[in-house]
């Protein structure tokens, strides 16, 4: 209810200092067009979150970027002229990014399950190996020009509704089902709420992480897919703020950063507001410095908030306790003061 109260209020404060340039179609539909890129890497955040022990996924951004670059090389190379054979040039650009996305996913549950890296640094690193695969290939320069097929996945429309809103409505969906009615969902939130008692109840807690981690490596494919496709070019360094901005939103869409609760609506939710509150600093022509102090200080704000340490009014000391009265020595010895047993 919260976040459904602030979004509505972001939307009438935006609306209001823009003059209604906020509330004007093109407006609605370019943050229709920007705002699954942040969601999809938000719910590689949630469902990592969610898994507990620390559970994080730093390399999404790069899991993203290096997916897309991979597909488009292999498939330019396939497919010298990506219009003369779209459906092949989309099919195969899709098939790569995703194979590529669950690998690079796979790569970081073996670190966390089997290895028994810490989530942060396993992921860490490998953002960093990611990163560095994708300048090998690439010497830093953009991958340009894929087919009209995936060009339409980021800037196509269904009516008035963009490709990408549908595409990431879609996923977060289907999420939202598999953590609410399957049993990976429950194995994944009693593992985040306890892991000793996951494990004694008889769950493979390993499995379940490297289902978890290679779920969102598929994600954030998806999410590649979606940052190639807007600009019909991908590059290592795209998105570069993403990570901050994905990790914002999971933690203001509820998700406990010590694991075991967040819902997929909520991130929904989060990631609308940021959506508006960006779009309105763009609007009043606002520095970008601004932006990025204004995305740390929610975050500070988000986590003081979720952990309970922000508090309005100091909380009221423990009870204490009287100390625990003995008997008196006759008592325990049966008898009675000054009388016989």
């Amino acid at each position: 209810m919260f976040l459904l109260i602030a979004n509505v209020a972001v939307a009438l404060l935006a609306t209001a200092l823009s003059g209604g340039s906020f509330m004007s179609f093109d407006n609605w539909q370019s943050m229709a067009t920007q705002l699954p890129e942040l969601g999809l890497l938000g719910l590689c955040i949630l469902i990592t979150m969610i898994s507990g022990g620390g559970g994080i996924d730093l390399s999404v951004v790069a899991t993203a970027n290096l997916s897309a670059i991979t597909a488009g090389l292999i498939s330019r190379r396939l497919y010298p002229d990506p219009d003369a054979a779209n459906m092949s040039f989309t099919l195969t650009f899709l098939a790569l990014a995703l194979l590529v996305g669950l690998t690079c996913g796979l790569v970081n549950g073996l670190l966390v399950s089997r290895f028994r890296f810490a989530p942060i640094l396993a992921t860490l690193g490998t953002s960093l190996a990611f990163q560095g695969v994708g300048y090998a290939l690439t010497g830093g320069s953009a991958v340009i020009g894929f087919s009209t097929g995936i060009q339409n996945l980021g800037l196509g429309t269904l009516g008035p509704v963009p490709v990408p809103l549908l595409i990431y409505l879609a996923v977060a969906g289907g999420l939202a089902w598999v953590l609410g009615n399957t049993s990976y969902g429950l194995r994944l939130y009693l593992l985040g709420t306890n892991a000793r008692a996951a494990h004694f109840a008889g769950i493979d807690t390993g499995r379940v992480l490297l289902v978890t981690y290679a779920v969102s490596g598929v994600l954030a494919a998806v999410s590649g897919i979606i940052f190639g496709a807007r600009a019909n070019s991908i590059k290592v360094d795209y998105g570069s703020s993403y990570l901050l901005i994905a990790i914002l939103i999971a933690v203001m869409g509820g998700v406990n950063p010590a694991g075991g609760a967040g819902k997929v609506v909520g991130l929904v939710l989060a990631t609308t507001a940021l959506q508006f509150l960006s779009s309105s600093l763009n609007l009043l022509g606002l520095s970008n410095f601004l932006k990025d102090f204004t995305w740390g200080l929610l975050l500070l704000l988000s986590i003081a908030l979720t952990s309970g340490r922000l508090r309005l009014r100091p909380a009221p000391p423990p009870p204490r306790h009287p100390p625990p009265s003995h008997p008196p020595p006759a008592a325990q010895m049966g008898g009675t003061p000054g009388g016989s047993p």
